[in-house]
């Protein structure tokens, strides 16, 4: 089932959460101890993301370099596949411009459209260590708005090399990330609005919003979009802090600032058990401002961490 047909057909605020793929070593139970914890709240879909390659250079013969690539975790369409297979749950992977030509894209959204999957998050991607800027592979896309032109196509029987019959289309959900506090790289918020309706009107069904702390920012981000004229429904993404780690990684790791009463909080903090305490009770006052809000979905990034997570969704679902 499609996330835009969750929504539609949804008489409250659903529960979603996004989870990351295991390290390599670990098998597919590491991934359902991290989900299991969150079927009570019964989750309309778990997002999947997905990791690419990062490379790194080995001496060799004669003090020349080598350059190794190096994958630290499993394929996003086979941990996707085993989830709905288990739980019977619909999953969306992400699909990225980084590492994949066009044709790989092309490849990847026939083995989803073949295994049932029929929802995609469609991202540019981050640049890989030692990139100062984002390189786009070659022949793969620059733009995430370029990605979804290519999963519409698709959607409307148009393959790189060829078109097909009706019956053979796919039909792809496409969901896009959306930024309330700006994009880092956009020179301004105007710029950025900007870019993501034009992801908007290549195809993308939904948008789910970089992770937030001022809730106001994200009610303002909304009246923007729909001001320009992006009409499709927002899903606002929570993130938990945990511990004393994410106090100074998360602001610049994502670009977001905190609120004052919270960054006062959390500067009070000596122990992760305290800042846990913090984190959770904050995102509860989040999530349950978002829901009276009535927000189609709140998204949680549990990072492989779900208990947190749990504590929140005890509360407000």
């Amino acid at each position: 089932m499609k996330v835009i047909d969750h929504i539609n057909q949804a008489k409250r605020t659903l529960f979603s959460f996004e989870i990351l793929p295991p390290l390599k070593g670990k098998g597919i139970e590491a991934i359902y101890a991290g989900i299991d914890p969150l079927l009570e709240f019964e989750p309309s879909f778990i997002n999947v993301t997905y990791h690419r390659e990062e490379y790194s250079y080995k001496k060799v013969k004669d003090d020349l370099l080598q350059k190794v690539s190096i994958r630290r975790r499993p394929g996003t369409v086979g941990i996707c596949a085993a989830i709905m297979f288990k739980y019977g749950i619909d999953t969306v992977p992400h699909l990225i411009c980084g590492g994949f030509s066009k044709e790989e894209t092309e490849s990847a959204l026939i083995d989803l459209q073949f295994l049932g999957i029929d929802n995609v998050l469609a991202l540019r991607g981050d640049p890989i260590p030692g990139e100062k800027h984002f390189m786009p592979e070659k022949g793969g896309h620059a733009y995430a708005s370029d990605l979804v032109s290519q999963i519409s196509n698709l959607n409307n029987g148009i393959y790189l090399h060829e078109e097909i019959e009706n019956e053979s289309k796919s039909n792809f959900c496409i969901g896009v990330a959306g930024y309330p506090e700006k994009h880092f790289e956009a020179i301004n918020r105007k710029t950025d609005l900007r870019y993501l309706k034009q992801k908007v009107d290549a195809g993308a069904d939904y948008i789910i919003t970089q992770i937030f702390y001022d809730n106001q920012k994200y009610f303002d981000f909304v009246d923007l979009c729909r001001k320009e004229g992006i009409n499709v429904p927002i899903i606002p993404g929570l993130k938990p802090i945990t511990n004393k780690n994410h106090i100074q990684f998360i602001p610049k790791t994502f670009n977001i600032d905190f609120p004052d009463e919270l960054g006062n909080e959390l500067e009070l903090c000596k122990t992760d058990a305290e800042v846990n305490e913090v984190g959770v009770n904050w995102s509860i006052k989040q999530a349950k401002e978002l829901i009276e809000a009535n927000v189609p979905v709140v998204h949680f990034y549990t990072m492989g961490r779900s208990q947190a997570v749990r504590s929140i969704a005890s509360k407000v679902f």
